[in-house]
């Protein structure tokens, strides 16, 4: 147990993950209701979103039992795309996302409403948090809830950035 500990830390410090908060995801994850277009309503500022607004992620399932993964937003007037690939793992709320060729992020889906009105979405550090909803703006209720659950789990909510929409 003791060398696995060891292990796990020297490759979370070679791959500069964090993990001081946590990012453990829900239970069950209906796969059929996560699918489709969110608005991302929140999120930690990092380089490719840096400066973008209006941005939404859009999940399909394809005949391989992959995900394809549409990003789209607006930088400088100008509609920006990234499609990416989202794989299944033994965990149904821990999915494994690529944009870049073979290299592959946890995306884990912390907390989902039970109506799958709105999600906090996490990484394999503290570095990247996403808030996400059907719906442009988040309910001042379900905003609440977000971002108590988002602080209980050790996360900074003041580095979030509120997204423009439109």
């Amino acid at each position: 147990m003791k060398t696995t500990a060891f292990f796990t830390r020297i490759l979370s410090w070679l791959t500069g993950s964090k993990l001081t908060v946590d990012n453990s995801v829900v239970r069950e994850l209906d796969l059929d209701r996560f699918l489709g277009s969110w608005y991302e309503v929140a999120r930690f500022d990092h380089f490719f979103e840096r400066g973008m607004s209006q941005t939404k992620a859009r999940y399909v399932l394809r005949d391989d039992g992959n995900i394809d993964v549409i990003n789209t937003g607006v930088k400088n007037g100008r509609p920006k795309t990234a499609k990416g690939l989202a794989k299944l793992t033994d965990i149904p709320s821990l999915l494994r996302v690529s944009f870049f060729g073979p290299f592959y992020s946890d995306y884990r889906v912390m907390l989902v409403s039970v109506d799958y009105r709105f999600m906090l979405i996490g990484s394999g550090s503290d570095s990247y948090l996403w808030i996400l909803s059907r719906t442009p703006q988040l309910a001042g209720s379900d905003r609440a809830a977000i971002l108590n659950e988002a602080k209980a789990r050790g996360y900074d909510t003041d580095k979030l950035i509120w997204v423009k929409q439109g």
